[in-house]
């Protein structure tokens, strides 16, 4: 059966589905000896796809891998950076971190630290990243000076950054010192636009000063040490996979 380059790439665990995409327009991905289009589709039962030379079958897919890793600072949430900077793929076993077509999951500001999941499951990455699935994430965000009851309300209805409308958030302080002139908020969104959070604070007037995610669905980062990485359990990988069907789901009906 015909199937998009991209899908298939990913299916076989090559690179994430941007990743296939970022191949195919390198021009470094051909079928049957021509160089593939991005778009183009394949059947793998028939047709001889090769990166870099190299015919790619099913058989070379690597095992699945899932892990959750606990981001510490200064980390780029990337497969690779051309600067140099250390990235998210640094932390695995030395055996998987090259040809295993491991990669994260979404992205984790540089600066910000924290649950971020890994894994060669394109597909699941692809669901999980789409933005009809809106998957719960939990913060703690120590942001600067008290914010006012009517700020907080602002932040919970949703903001208005640039050209769109963020979504209502739930956000609470968990403790305020004046001392310090910092408060400790907890926030959980159900999107990830680009540094959502940080944007926010900034408008509200409460610069965000320590970012930590706490939680991606059921994925807690609980007593991970920054730079730890454990293998997700099969309940919370069939409680993530349970959370997008169900997300798409409410979407099919509601279309």
């Amino acid at each position: 059966m015909e199937e998009r380059l991209q899908k298939i790439l990913s299916q076989w665990g090559v690179a994430s589905r941007r990743g296939a995409e970022s191949l195919i327009q390198a021009g470094r991905v051909s079928v049957n000896g021509a160089i593939a289009e991005l778009g183009q589709k394949a059947d793998p039962q028939r047709d001889r796809i090769q990166l870099d030379g190299r015919e790619l079958t099913n058989r070379d897919r690597p095992p699945a891998y899932y892990g959750l890793l606990n981001k510490p600072l200064r980390t780029m949430s990337t497969c690779h950076d051309p600067q140099g900077r250390r990235t998210v793929i640094d932390f695995l076993p030395p055996s998987l971190q090259h040809d295993s077509g491991i990669h994260p999951v979404g992205r984790l500001d540089y600066n910000s630290t924290g649950a971020i999941l890994l894994t060669n499951d394109g597909d699941l990455t692809y669901q999980l990243t789409h933005p009809r699935h809106h998957i719960a994430k939990t913060y703690r965000v120590i942001v600067r000076g008290q914010p006012s009851p009517d700020i907080i309300k602002r932040w919970q209805q949703g903001v208005r950054l640039d050209d769109y409308q963020t979504t209502p958030a739930d956000v609470r302080i968990l403790s305020s010192s004046k001392s310090s002139g910092q408060t400790e908020l907890e926030v959980v969104l159900w999107e990830g636009r680009n540094r959502q959070i940080r944007r926010t604070a900034e408008l509200l007037g409460h610069p965000v000063k320590q970012l930590h995610r706490l939680s991606i669905g059921p994925l807690q980062v609980g007593n991970l040490k920054f730079g730890q990485i454990r293998l997700l359990a099969s309940h919370e990988l069939k409680q993530l996979q349970g959370i997008v069907m169900n997300t798409a789901d409410v979407r099919n009906v509601t279309e």
